[in-house]
């Protein structure tokens, strides 16, 4: 769901950045951009699915328990954030740039159920078969 030209506006931002402020920023705008692909697939799914009351539960249960693993993941990544200045004035782009890799994972994971699985994985639980 991410467009191309949404990633060339970010490879342009980092081009044109002259501090780190301004890397920064751009790297905020990249995890912003992740985010926003993350829900538009989630919500995607959910209307997908709307009539699998129970996958929709699970899926729900699902995404609470991922926000709260990705949450416990940063700070286990970044144990010092409290502490200004521990990891440099680069901290705010690598933490944002980690936040948008965890987020293109899950974007990924979910992106399962919208675009299904070949025809006999045995295993396929939930996933819709590929059409």
């Amino acid at each position: 769901m991410a467009s191309a030209n949404a990633a060339d506006s970010i490879d342009n931002c980092l081009e044109k950045a002259n501090t780190q402020l301004e890397i920064n920023l751009c790297d905020n705008d990249e995890q912003s951009l992740a985010d926003k692909e993350l829900n538009q697939i989630y919500q995607a799914v959910l209307k997908q699915h709307q009539n699998n009351k129970k996958f929709i539960e699970k899926l729900k249960n699902s995404q609470r328990a991922w926000l709260k693993w990705r949450d416990a993941e940063m700070e286990a990544i970044f144990p010092e954030k409290d502490q200004p200045g521990y990891y440099g004035s680069s901290f705010a782009g690598c933490w944002a740039n980690q936040l948008a890799l965890l987020t293109r994972e899950r974007s990924r994971q979910l992106k399962i159920w919208l675009e299904g699985i070949e025809e006999g994985d045995i295993c396929s639980g939930s996933y819709p078969i590929k059409q």
